[in-house]
């Protein structure tokens, strides 16, 4: 009978997966199979780590197995003679082969390589954004799809189609530079902005947080803000989820049950981290032309980080932000959250007005947090019973369990 995966092996392959494809696609130049050859590797663990123990570094573990198959598979294969000349070594027993020179000019980081790989312009903007979450985040077809709002065959389809098409035109593993760098930007930074979230509030599973995909994605954030410091998007982008992560420590209870915003202890909020998002955001505003979409969310969720409490925040400085960021980047999700805004500066009935207008928009007829803003709006102008009934409908969406949790227990309140 097949071993079970050990606590540490899942924690560890769900942390170093991405690396390992990302170190492994440098030399077979094939995200696909560099999946392949990590899940080999997975397979490898769970045969001998419950037997002989997991190693001091489990991650070089990982990455030195994987990296022999692609040699063994490059040896195999005559067509990579070439490139086997010019990969192939020996490699240690317990630590990665050394990393190639990098050029000056180069990002020493197969993770942002592999990004934009998988953001190469030969795929469509939902397969480059499928195929990062896949490979780099480590999410699944139901995350992926709950995150971007489409059915899970839709997901899974794209990313098959992604590693075929990827494999057909031979497209390089690499940073580019110039024009294709610029024009690969804006879907490199919506992936990483997507594993953000990801991470800062889980779409399923048993954990409101996810610590790893918001490293993962800040660590790029600010790779990414060092090689394009004239992009005020980058920072605005590195800026947003700086002041994302200071709040980290407070959004979460003794038992990980998550805890709303005006509810979260401001004084365990990450002082270091909104400082550098200050930082961030004023490089981007020191950029010229109009504030874009990372920039503008930067700058709401500056509100929010230099406000003492929950009601001292510029609620009509934010719900003016949202309104700029709607004209710049219209979806119904920010519509949402300036329904929101509007509540706070203005009083319910008219951001209730707002979010019943969203009621028909097919993107939200599934999503969990439409019903749940609804629902406190109702509760805020005493309609109790219609209240309960959203936050229940909002628990029946959601597949995080912390968050279903909290949504029932916000309904039990407002039935008294």
């Amino acid at each position: 009978m097949e071993p079970q995966p050990t606590a540490a092996l899942e924690t560890v392959f769900r942390l170093e997966s991405p690396r390992v494809i990302a170190g492994v696609a440098r030399l077979v130049r094939d995200v696909g199979i560099a999946e392949e050859l990590t899940q080999d590797a997975l397979v490898a663990a769970l045969e001998q780590w419950p037997r002989d123990g997991v190693p001091d570094n489990p991650g070089a573990w990982l990455m030195v197995t994987a990296r022999r198959r692609a040699v063994d598979l490059i040896r195999r294969r005559e067509t990579y003679a070439r490139k086997l000349a010019e990969i192939g070594r020996d490699l240690p027993a317990s630590t990665p082969a050394p990393e190639e020179p990098a050029d000056p000019e180069d990002i020493d980081d197969d993770l942002l390589r592999l990004v934009f790989t998988a953001c190469h312009p030969v795929l469509s903007a939902e397969a480059r954004i499928a195929l990062t979450l896949r490979l780099l985040g480590g999410l699944t077809v139901p995350e992926i799809a709950r995150a971007c709002l489409v059915p899970e065959p839709t997901v899974a389809q794209r990313i098959v189609r992604a590693k075929r098409t990827l494999a057909r035109k031979n497209i390089d593993f690499e940073v580019p530079y110039g024009p294709d760098r610029a024009a690969r930007l804006g879907s490199v930074l919506e992936v990483i902005y997507l594993i953000f979230n990801e991470g800062y509030a889980a779409t399923a599973g048993d954990d409101w947080l996810r610590p790893a995909l918001c490293e993962d994605a800040l660590r790029l954030a600010r790779v990414l803000s060092a090689l394009m410091p004239k992009e005020p998007e980058v920072h605005g982008l590195t800026a947003l989820l700086e002041f994302q992560s200071s709040r980290a420590a407070a959004r979460t209870g003794p038992d990980g049950e998550p805890v709303l915003l005006q509810d979260q202890n401001r004084h365990r909020w990450d002082r270091l981290l909104i400082a550098r998002g200050i930082t961030a955001l004023d490089h981007a505003h020191a950029g010229s032309g109009a504030p874009g979409p990372y920039v503008l969310q930067a700058a709401i969720a500056a509100c929010h980080a230099t406000a003492y409490s929950y009601e001292e925040t510029d609620w009509a400085r934010i719900a003016t932000l949202y309104g700029l960021l709607a004209a710049r980047a219209p979806s119904p999700v920010v519509e949402l959250n300036r329904a929101v805004a509007v509540s706070m500066a203005e009083g319910p009935a008219p951001a209730l007005a707002l979010v019943d207008a969203l009621a028909a928009e097919p993107a939200l007829r599934d999503y969990h947090l439409l019903p749940s803003v609804r629902g406190d709006l109702l509760l805020r102008l005493d309609r109790t019973a219609e209240a309960r009934a959203e936050f229940e409908r909002a628990a029946s969406l959601t597949r995080n369990a912390p968050e279903r949790a909290l949504l029932l227990r916000r309904a039990q309140e407002a039935a008294g």
